[in-house]
């Protein structure tokens, strides 16, 4: 076995010539199927693909043929958390936590510098498809077996099921009631696990993706602090390993392996010293005797466990003992381990953003079987999954046996142990371009000037250059000529297993036609060396095909598609110069804020879609106009009496304000679901947020509805009183899904109000910022709405620091007081994540200071009546905040009090309680 680690494998800008630049935390690594290259997500919030040749081959890194780095993919604006190949090798998914999942596919013709950096890309993947649809991080996603499902996980508790062909939503699961931090499919294709904060896995069937178990046991104790909890399907269906699981009361940590039907743990993984945060199986099965039959009896697995511990074990279900366990191979914890397809080699990424790689032998993991044997050793389980969706198809996967002869073939990969093996096997012949050495099969790009219709055959592939075309019956296809086609063999599969095929070789039963994109014109490299070509992007089409030229429709007579008539839909878009109109207004308002200017043109895109809601004013006598737009096709319009002067739109509504002080709310096909709202002057600022919309009118007033329910949240407040600070406005107004609003004002101070105390609260100071430890004010942008907050109120204020004598308590009281805020502010918008952080972090600070009373308070605050009943309804204490349970939260604040040296008999007391409490409301 080989140890590497490639320092090049990073995720900052790799131009950037300083070399302090700080490595950002990679979260996920992927490998391809064919094993050409890997995927990484990571905290830039980028997507990077790496050849994996200079990995493994000390030569190719030090010539640097083929590129280390292949492309740098940006379309992404949080963090990326996950990275995942489709199985196929077509697609390659990636989820962050700008709650958005993303399809990239390859783009033959979109090489060049990266926007806004000094990186090149060698190949370029463009996004094909934008998958919204979860409310907060995606923390995992998979592919089901042949790419027929994909399926999401987030920190918004649900998992978002999606058509793997055509990449529609089929079902939202939401009985999950904690952050859903894993997900992985059956390779029967029967069933789907997930894993969860509520501790829990959840079995899903796949057929009707209803619930079929539930397991708990085995993570009752885990703690709640790991960023993952990504769990593995054993290649032969028989058991799931799953992440951050304990025995003896928590406090061992264990990966659980769960039993297929039975569904229960009775075998645990014990000997990392912290939370195991990743599970990956080997994608093969292993014989414990190579000669032996294939059957149950002999069959077994190997698993990868990546713990906090900063170590890794390599596990076979045939042995009690580890394999292998590499100890302190990062700086932080392991957050993603990936096999290559042949199983011999196995990637890891790490917080500390580096990856590590483990290449192994084939004699190393004896008894490795070839996929064949897993797909017929399946075949028992006797599961016929659902027909493919007509029209549609990822073509053939690694593995099979039967793969036609348009595929191209596996790219450059780094050199096998034995060249004479490769040559045999691939049916590539000693002369070579190379003269002898590695031969590089490229992929030629035709110019055609010809245009034919084509059909839309079952068995064509929609891909990224295709899939928007194909919708509307056309499609855009590269033409390539085939060089150096080996000739076809006959498939000589025999009923015994032989030795997988070598990790480097094509199987005999593939046809290759050698190609690859042309490589761009850069200096100190040969268009033949910077190519890695990839095995399953089948452009070999039809003679006919162009290059960057739309075809006629495929559908011809009756069977033509026709769009749904709209309200002016059939208006083409005109661009408008925006320019300030002079409207002479009425001088009936006493203004507090400012009016907004009467503008030509305005626009706001739809969060979370593309959509874009436009509103245009006339200079002359015409009316105001409202469209709106989905992509370049105008959808629907309207007209308004009076100019516009304001916009919103949210995912469930869109609201027009006018210069009259009326209000027109619309949905999204263009009907008006309100009467129209008049208000006692013109809009000064208005957002929306789900079904919430907020409206701040110049005098000062201000309304929260909620347009579902057609109802106020609360009676319209004043808002001047927050303004008796000098020469102190209004910098923003927003409102949150629950109708809270939230006030930043330019005296540093953010503010909203309580529908119950009716009153204004005051959400965050910039008070806080002058003596807490744990104000947020300088950190990059962020979903945290607390914490945009004071990063808003920090960048706000002045920047002149006044070094003043404090008194001896200041840090100490200041911190306590300002996450004690933070709670009431957590709950007053309905923010759970932060809310629990900010609890425990109280917590934390309670433990170090010892200070017990305040401590002993918020358990009972947290525990509530001893005799408390979950069937009987006690009007002054609520089991959850902010839709968490009360109990579970305190398990966690009493593990952190156990771990202090001042509250450990406060912790170990009360957790005799609570653990008394729980048996006693069991059934």
């Amino acid at each position: 076995m080989r140890f590497i680690k490639p320092a090049w494998v990073t995720h900052k800008d790799v131009a950037k010539s300083d070399q302090d630049t700080k490595r950002q935390s990679i979260f996920s690594i992927h490998v391809h199927p064919d094993g050409s290259r890997i995927a990484t997500g990571g905290l830039d919030a980028k997507v990077r693909i790496w050849s994996t040749k200079p990995i493994l081959n000390a030569t190719s890194e030090d010539s640097g043929r083929p590129p280390k780095s292949l492309c740098t993919l940006s379309m992404h604006t949080g963090p990326v958390l996950t990275v995942r190949w489709a199985h196929s090798g077509r697609w390659l998914a990636s989820g962050s936590d700008d709650e958005i999942i993303m399809i990239w596919d390859l783009d033959p013709s979109g090489r060049g510098k990266v926007f806004g950096s000094n990186e090149v890309s060698i190949e370029a993947w463009k996004p094909m498809k934008r998958l919204p649809g979860h409310e907060s991080d995606v923390t995992d996603i998979a592919w089901a077996p042949e790419d027929r499902y994909l399926a999401s996980v987030g920190l918004d508790s649900k998992v978002i099921v999606w058509c793997g062909y055509t990449l529609e939503r089929i079902r939202k699961l939401d009985q999950h009631n904690g952050f859903v931090k894993g997900v992985c499919f059956d390779p029967v294709g029967e069933f789907m696990a997930t894993q969860s904060d509520d501790k829990s896995v959840k079995i899903w069937r796949t057929t009707d993706w209803e619930l079929e178990a539930e397991i708990r046991k085995p993570f009752e104790d885990s703690p709640g602090s790991t960023f993952f909890r990504r769990l593995s399907w054993s290649p032969d269906g028989a058991h799931i390993t799953a992440s951050n699981a304990t025995n003896n009361r928590g406090f061992v940590f264990i990966a659980a392996v769960i039993t297929r039907g039975l569904w229960t743990s009775e075998i645990s993984l014990v000997g990392h010293e912290n939370t195991v945060e990743v599970a990956a199986y080997n994608p093969h099965i292993f014989l414990r005797n190579s000669s032996g039959p294939l059957v149950t009896s002999n069959i077994c697995s190997v698993v990868a466990l990546g713990a906090d511990d900063r170590s890794i074990s390599i596990w076979q279900t045939k042995s009690a003992r580890p394999l292998i366990v590499a100890r302190e191979v990062f700086e932080r914890q392991i957050m993603d381990l990936s096999w290559s397809r042949d199983g011999l080699t196995l990637y890891a990424a790490s917080s500390d953003g580096t990856i590590a790689v483990f290449d192994f032998d084939p004699e190393e993991l004896d008894g490795i079987a070839p996929f064949s044997a897993q797909q017929q050793y399946l075949q028992k389980f006797g599961f016929v999954p659902p027909p493919v969706p007509e029209g549609y198809s990822h073509g053939t996967f690694y593995g099979d046996n039967n793969i036609p002869s348009s595929r191209i073939t596996p790219p450059p990969s780094p050199q096998s142990r034995t060249m004479e093996q490769l040559q045999s096997q691939t049916e590539f012949g000693s002369d070579t371009a190379n003269g002898g050495g590695e031969q590089i099969n490229r992929l030629v790009a035709k110019k055609s000037n010809k245009k034919r219709v084509k059909p839309l055959l079952i068995s064509d592939i929609p891909s990224a250059s295709t899939s928007d075309n194909i919708i509307n019956g056309a499609t855009t296809q590269v033409p390539l000529s085939v060089v150096n086609q080996p000739p076809s063999s006959a498939n000589g599969a025999g009923s015994t297993f032989a030795r997988p095929e070598s990790r480097y070789s094509i199987p005999k039963s593939r046809h290759p036609s050698h190609s690859t994109s042309p490589a761009p014109s850069m200096r100190g490299f040969d268009a033949d060396e910077m190519d890695v070509p990839i095995d399953v992007i089948d452009t070999s089409s039809s003679p006919g095909t162009t290059r960057g030229k739309r075809k006629a429709s495929a559908l011809e007579g009756d069977d033509r598609p026709t769009r749904p008539r709209t309200l002016g839909g059939d208006r083409p878009r005109d661009a408008v110069a925006v320019r300030e109109i002079v409207s002479r207004r009425h001088e009936r308002w006493h203004d507090l804020l400012p009016v907004p200017p009467v503008l030509t043109f305005l626009s706001t895109k739809v969060d979370g879609s593309e959509d874009v809601l436009e509103g245009r004013n006339s200079e002359g006598d015409s009316p105001s106009e409202v469209t709106f737009v989905s992509g370049k096709q105008t959808q629907w319009l309207d007209y308004v009496q009076f100019p516009i002067i304001a916009l919103t739109a949210s995912p469930a509504f869109c609201a027009v304000a006018t210069q009259d002080g009326s209000v027109s709310v619309y949905s999204h096909t263009g009907r008006r679901i309100m009467p129209t709202i008049t208000l006692d002057a013109p809009c000064s600022m208005i957002h929306s947020c789900k079904t919430s919309l907020l409206l701040l009118t110049i005098t000062g007033q201000l309304s929260s509805i909620n347009v579902k329910s057609q109802s106020a949240y609360f009676p319209s407040p004043f808002i001047g009183s927050l303004l008796h600070a000098p020469d102190s406005k209004v910098l923003a107004a927003s409102v949150r899904h629950n109708g809270a609003p939230v006030l930043q004002i330019s005296s540093g101070v953010a503010y909203t109000y309580d529908a119950q105390l009716l009153q204004w609260t005051k959400l965050s100071d910039e008070w806080w910022s002058e003596g807490s430890d744990v104000w947020q004010g300088r950190q990059r942008p962020t979903k945290d709405v607390i914490a945009s907050i004071e990063s808003a109120i920090t960048a706000n204020a002045d920047d002149k620091a006044v070094i003043k004598e404090r008194p001896e308590w200041w840090n100490a009281a200041l911190t306590l007081g300002h996450l004690e805020s933070k709670l009431h502010a957590a709950k007053a918008l309905d923010c759970p994540s932060e809310y629990k952080q900010a609890l425990l972090q109280y917590a934390k600070k309670l433990a170090d200071e010892g200070f017990r009373a305040k401590a002993e308070e918020l358990i009972k605050d947290l525990f509530g009546p001893v005799y408390w009943n979950p069937t009987r309804k006690e009007e002054s204490w609520s089991p959850t905040v902010v839709g968490l349970t009360k109990r579970d939260l305190l398990r966690e604040v009493l593990s952190v009090f156990a771990r202090s040296k001042t509250l450990t008999k406060l912790a170990l007391d009360w957790q005799d309680t609570l653990r008394k409490a729980s048996n006693e409301e069991q059934p």
